[in-house]
């Protein structure tokens, strides 16, 4: 049994997608756009050429996006936070700032009790993230 997390975008999951490409390594799976669907008549108005489904991996990690059923401003990532366990300072560094890119910090990239280095950040779509290196025998 796996669980995967599935992000709505409201129209920028293609844009995500490429964001976090760059920004923290990740590998673009299938991406099936609504134009593409066997059944054209459950196809909202103009929503066509968005993401019915698409896919990313990071690490072993396989992450689900779509723009949903309709179009907004800003989705809404509340309540939640993907994690990146990372093994590496320069590794943990690199996603961090990546990820970073266009968000905002909510706490600094920093060694804790837990982990040797750990930060939270929002990502320029609103999507909670928190990055920590692997204790390795802390």
């Amino acid at each position: 049994m796996f669980v995967n997390s599935y992000l709505f975008f409201g129209g920028k999951a293609e844009e995500a997608i490429a964001f976090y490409e760059k920004a923290a390594g990740a590998h673009r799976g299938m991406v099936m756009k609504f134009r593409d669907s066997p059944d054209l008549s459950s196809v909202p108005p103009g929503m066509g050429e968005y993401v019915m489904h698409g896919e990313f991996r990071l690490g072993e990690t396989m992450v689900f996006v779509s723009d949903g059923q309709s179009l907004m401003e800003k989705p809404k990532f509340d309540g939640f936070a993907l994690t990146i366990t990372t093994k590496t300072k320069e590794e943990t560094e690199s996603v961090y700032n990546g990820l970073l890119e266009g968000g905002e910090v909510m706490m600094p990239l920093s060694q804790t009790f837990f982990c040797p280095l750990f930060g939270m950040l929002t990502d320029r779509f609103g999507v909670h993230w928190m990055v920590m290196m692997e204790s390795q025998g802390m």
